[in-house]
């Protein structure tokens, strides 16, 4: 207990800074133009996550349990991108490098709910597949809309509880020496480095955090799916597993693109290069959520049927000529729709 009175104690002054300056890259020329092309990743991803969001609240057919987490994971996408993206572009392409104090600590408490959001996104969407698949016959039962809600909720509460302790213990430090802050963004991992106090607290919290958040999420994405291919290749011919495999690829590609790069990341802590870092942070920050709305419409036969359907509807409401070449197909596309 002696050994976070120094961070936790009541009658202690801490020292905070008025400011903290983000450097980003260090010797690297012409690196606005990675800044720019985050811009574009951003607009791409704004886009197609809220076309996603559009789409399953417009279509009925879309509200099952498994859109409920798709579009959790479009929002997060949504939230994640764009608490991030404008305030790197005001740091680094409109020289604005200080940002205050508290400031600071907001930035860095979304930016890593959002970032650890995904990672448990990726949970939910493992267990779906996983009930789907094993229990088929009691999917309806098990994953219901209410537990998909309450599941969802809960990995909000988890996340938000883990980094609002992060950051209360970013409060108890003392920064007496550097303010500089060799990240993107207000990285905790540079924030904490910089104290002149006691900081083992957050020393804790930087090797925890990881486990809980990437570790643990990622040997239960595992776990699931070396259950499918048990499942399958108990009860399946080969052409029957590998249909019904196929249906995870989509989910597989954002599983390896999001965890590669952290894991990496949070793995080699102060080993790894600061540049490396950025690097490997800023895109996973920001290809996953523009990934993921893509890999879903051309993976996901339902939501392509769902933009043919909707598109169907605008064509017929503007009065389009070529709508009614096809009476029966389009009267039921707009049946479908409304009823």
């Amino acid at each position: 207990m002696n050994l976070f009175n120094s961070a936790l104690g009541r009658n202690i002054t801490f020292v905070h800074p008025a400011y903290f300056i983000i450097t980003g890259f260090i010797g690297i020329s012409n690196i606005k133009y990675y800044y720019i092309f985050l811009f574009f990743v951003f607009i791409v991803s704004v886009v197609g996550n809220a076309a996603v969001m559009v789409v399953i609240l417009l279509d009925h057919n879309l509200r099952s349990p498994k859109y409920v987490a798709v579009f959790n994971l479009a929002f997060v996408d949504l939230l994640g991108n764009t608490a991030l993206v404008p305030k790197v572009l005001d740091v680094f392409l409109f020289n604005n490098p200080r940002i205050p104090f508290n400031d600071c600590l907001t930035y860095l408490f979304f930016c890593y709910t959002c970032l650890s959001m995904q990672s448990f996104n990726l949970v939910v969407l493992a267990y779906d597949r996983l009930i789907a698949i094993i229990f088929p016959l009691h999917y309806v039962m098990k994953v219901t809309n209410r537990f998909m809600f309450s599941l969802i909720l809960s990995c909000w509460l988890f996340v938000i509880l883990a980094v609002l302790i992060a950051v209360f213990l970013l409060t108890r430090l003392s920064f007496c020496k550097s303010v500089i802050i060799n990240s993107y963004f207000c990285d905790h991992g540079q924030i904490y480095r910089l104290a002149c106090n006691d900081n083992f607290p957050s020393y804790v919290v930087s090797y925890l955090f990881p486990f809980l958040i990437s570790w643990l999420p990622l040997a239960f994405i595992l776990l699931s799916y070396l259950a499918i291919v048990c499942t399958l290749s108990k009860v399946a011919t080969l052409q029957q597993g590998l249909k019904a495999f196929k249906t995870c690829i989509g989910h597989l590609l954002l599983v390896a693109i999001y965890f590669v790069p952290v894991l990496i990341t949070f793995t080699m802590m102060a080993d790894i290069h600061p540049n490396a870092r950025i690097i490997n942070l800023s895109l996973t920050s920001v290809f996953p959520p523009m990934l993921n709305p893509i890999i879903y419409v051309l993976q996901t036969q339902e939501i392509k049927e769902s933009l043919k359907r909707i598109l169907k509807i605008e064509k017929y409401i503007s009065g389009d000529p070529t709508w009614g070449q096809d009476p029966k197909v389009e009267k039921h596309c707009f049946i479908t729709y409304y009823c």
